[in-house]
């Protein structure tokens, strides 16, 4: 490894150590609660060197989120490659138990998407991370697609749906519900005995049978 390679290296490690340290402040407190200088005491580098890294904690936030998406995206890919013989429907299904597990794995990077997911605007910073959160939201909805197309071909979901429109319909859908039932999750077992992944479960079914044929038409 030649002195260039070994000091990108370094700088890469240096950058992780934030972003890992950033990781334990923000779940803490939250990333609006949490200060850089709190950032810089967790990772035990000085302010200066982070600022050297990132400009604001909204740049670390990006990069959180990017982790969160990409292990999500990991867990999507696994099964579906695990489960790829299956119909359209179960695959749907599917990646709702997927969102259900990676809740369970994951539950600060859960919490990450879905806050992001039901924010009132994106950020307006127009930097890498933040297009590369994109893409890995859009390998996501492109999953969902391509399942919504083969469910077309096995005759197993409307055809006279837009597939775009009914792509990023579910996936709201499914992260406005994760928030709502999450948050809510104790309430809902108290005062209706009902747990939160029983009634995620039945969402999941409700929104299948508005794009399922019915039997026998169409």
């Amino acid at each position: 490894m030649g002195i260039r390679e070994r000091k990108e290296k370094e700088l890469l490690i240096k950058k992780n150590d934030i972003i890992d340290a950033a990781e334990r402040v923000f779940f803490q407190k939250s990333m609006q609660q949490a200060t850089m200088d709190e950032v810089a005491k967790e990772a035990e580098f000085s302010k200066r060197t982070v600022y050297v890294y990132f400009k604001s904690k909204e740049q670390i936030y990006c990069e959180i989120m990017l982790r969160a998406f990409k292990n999500l995206n990991s867990m999507i890919n696994e099964n579906l490659r695990k489960y790829n013989s299956v119909n359209s429907i179960e695959k749907i299904k599917l990646l709702g138990k997927t969102f259900i597990d990676f809740s369970i794995k994951y539950p600060d990077y859960f919490r990450v998407i879905v806050d992001y997911e039901n924010q009132q605007s994106d950020f307006t910073s127009n930097n890498k991370v933040i297009m590369e959160c994109y893409k890995e939201g859009e390998k996501a909805l492109d999953n969902l697609k391509e399942i919504l197309r083969q469910g077309m071909d096995e005759g197993e979901v409307l055809e006279n749906i837009n597939i775009d429109n009914t792509a990023i319909i579910l996936w709201s859908s499914i992260s406005g519900i994760f928030n709502n039932i999450v948050k809510k999750q104790d309430y809902l077992e108290h005062y209706y005995r009902i747990k939160a992944s029983q009634l995620i479960e039945e969402t999941f079914e409700f929104m299948i049978r508005s794009i399922v044929k019915c039997k026998g038409g169409n």
